[in-house]
This record gives structure tokens, C-alpha cells and sequence, in this order.
């Protein structure tokens, strides 16, 4: 193999591996917004403290 095909193999390498790391950066970045969406959602959710302390039932 000569020196430009293997310049060639190697930059292509290089490039396939930054195109990688991005693409998970975006995924990163999107499942944090997710997170953080959810979290918000669950703090906005008020819950009555007295539900479930008591139980009607007919024997």
C-alpha cells in the first residue's frame, strides 16, 4: 500500500470517528433535555399528601 492510499484510509478513519463522537453528543444532549423536562413535569405535579390513608369497604 502506498503512502497516499494509506493517508487516505487513515483520514477517513478520522472522520467516521468525529462524526461518531457527534452524533452522541447530540443524543447526550437530547436525552438531558429530556431529563430535565421530566423532572420538571414531576415538580409541577402537586400530590394530595392525605391520599390513600383511608380505605371504604362494605364487609
Amino acid at each position: 500500500m502506498d503512502i497516499a492510499a494509506l493517508s487516505i484510509v487513515m483520514n477517513q478513519s478520522k472522520v467516521q470517528q468525529n462524526a461518531g463522537i457527534a452524533i452522541m453528543k447530540m443524543a447526550m444532549d437530547t436525552n438531558n433535555q429530556t431529563a430535565a423536562q421530566m423532572t420538571e413535569m414531576m415538580s409541577d405535579i402537586s400530590a394530595d399528601p392525605n391520599l390513600g390513608n383511608n380505605i371504604d369497604f362494605i364487609a
